[in-house]
């Protein structure tokens, strides 16, 4: 384990944890699975399925950030990253495996940061495709409070264009 790497991790998430190990142990696993580097622009994808501690380590260890647009939040709650190389079209899906309920919070840590990377995660191929490149959206002006968002963000009501906040929700049944 590289405890110059991990110290980093600790200090851009803040505190040690769990959870930051399992995001710094997934990073682990796909490089040495998919040969990564950090991502200095979108050549690398990260698709969470959760926004847990472990994601902090994504964004330290490989370079995958919201702003950058190459780490994607896809809320399915499992403890799951899918990391897609777009240099070589290789990815993998890397899922958290079961923890033994009984080990506390400091045995949890120590098992999923020293654990040989098998024992810890499950490697499958990501169940959906790599997302495209981020794109740039005009700014439209909603007409309602007056705030900017993006085109594709924005709603058409009553014959006005209204971004998420102002847009109110019409549902019936089912």
């Amino acid at each position: 384990m590289d405890q110059k790497l991990w110290r980093k991790c600790v200090g851009f998430h803040g505190h040690s944890c769990p959870g930051l190990a399992i995001g710094y142990r997934a990073c682990e696993a796909a490089i040495e699975k998919l040969g990564l580097r950090f991502s200095t622009d979108e050549e690398l994808v990260c698709v969470t399925e959760n926004d847990a501690c472990g994601v902090d380590a994504v964004q330290v260890i490989l370079g995958c950030t919201m702003g950058k647009g190459n780490l994607v939040y896809r809320g399915t709650g499992k403890m799951a990253f899918s990391f897609f190389d777009r240099r070589s079209g290789k990815s993998v899906r890397v899922l958290l495996k079961p923890i033994p309920d009984e080990m506390d919070r400091t045995d949890r840590q120590a098992y999923i940061l020293q654990a040989p990377l098998e024992a810890v995660f499950a490697f499958s191929k990501p169940r959906f495709p790599l997302p495209p490149e981020a794109r740039r959206f005009a700014t439209v002006t909603c007409e309602i409070c007056g705030e900017g968002a993006p085109e594709h963000k924005m709603r058409l009501q009553n014959g006005k264009k209204v971004c998420l906040d102002c847009f109110e929700e019409y549902a019936r049944g089912f």
